[in-house]
């Protein structure tokens, strides 16, 4: 007896069916190669052509005290202080108060919160730092303050955001098991708004290393220290160094961030599509 015949086979429905790449994984593979090797290159050359430029080029006295006796260090480590520090801050304020704002019970507060936190963005930095040195004096305490609430929109409006997306039926599903309302929340609305909310932290992150430059007119130092000194004296090599270092610190954050951002995407989003 014959055999009856196989069906033919359509090479599109297998093509279909072979498993592909998930878009993170793909996302992993084109960022990575480009921010693993394109920025780090590039701030290397960028910063040896300026240590190369400052070997050649000739310091007088008031460019030799700005820079010299470790004054470069200094300002640096202040910087990065002031980046940390506030970011923390950040941290600890914005999403806890954007995961209670998305609760049942504080959700007609929300569009209090923004306003309030657009109003921080809104208002020139410079102008905020002023009127906390006016309230608070000169020093590194009102630099802080001002760098903290000039950076609380991006990481708040991305959590209140991140928690909003989710798929309701996901949310029943969970309470649905037998899930409590904390559960839900740490194993499930959480993790499903950790991208939004990793790129709200570095954009605050990035707002953080910029501003931060304006801490020297509170007294709270940090690369604003070079870049004014410059200004005032009309000093190029002491400008040109402060700008740098900035720029140069602000993409290296970027770059960090980026690549938490992909490492810390939860795996259950690696969806095939």
């Amino acid at each position: 007896m014959n055999a009856p015949p196989e069906p033919a086979t359509d090479p599109a429905a297998e093509a279909a069916e072979q498993p592909r790449p998930s878009r993170v994984t793909a996302a992993v593979r084109r960022i990575g190669w480009r921010k693993l090797t394109f920025l780090p290159v590039f701030l290397i050359a960028v910063l040896l052509a300026t240590w190369l430029w400052f070997r050649q080029a000739t310091l007088d006295a008031l460019s030799q005290n700005a820079l010299g006796g470790g004054q470069v260090t200094k300002a640096l480590w202040q910087h990065v202080q002031l980046t940390v520090i506030s970011t923390f801050f950040v941290l600890i304020i914005a999403i806890p108060l954007g995961i209670l704002l998305t609760r049942r019970m504080f959700r007609r507060a929300t569009p209090v919160a923004m306003a309030l936190a657009n109003m921080g963005q809104a208002t020139p930095a410079i102008g905020l730092l002023a009127l906390l040195v006016i309230w608070l004096g000169i020093g590194r305490r009102s630099a802080l303050i001002g760098i903290i609430i000039y950076a609380i929109l991006p990481v708040l409006s991305n959590t209140i955001a991140g928690l909003r997306a989710n798929d309701p039926t996901l949310l029943e599903a969970a309470r649905g098991i037998g899930m409590s309302p904390l559960g839900v929340l740490t194993r499930v609305e959480l993790p499903l708004a950790v991208p939004l909310i990793l790129a709200g932290v570095r954009t605050a992150l990035v707002l953080n290393v910029g501003t931060a430059t304006l801490a020297t007119f509170g007294g709270g130092g940090g690369l604003g220290v070079l870049i004014t000194t410059g200004i005032t004296s009309q000093r190029m090599p002491v400008l040109v160094l402060g700008s740098i270092l900035t720029v140069a610190l602000a993409l290296l954050v970027d770059w960090l961030a980026s690549l938490a951002e992909l490492l810390l995407r939860p795996r259950g989003l690696e969806v095939r599509t």
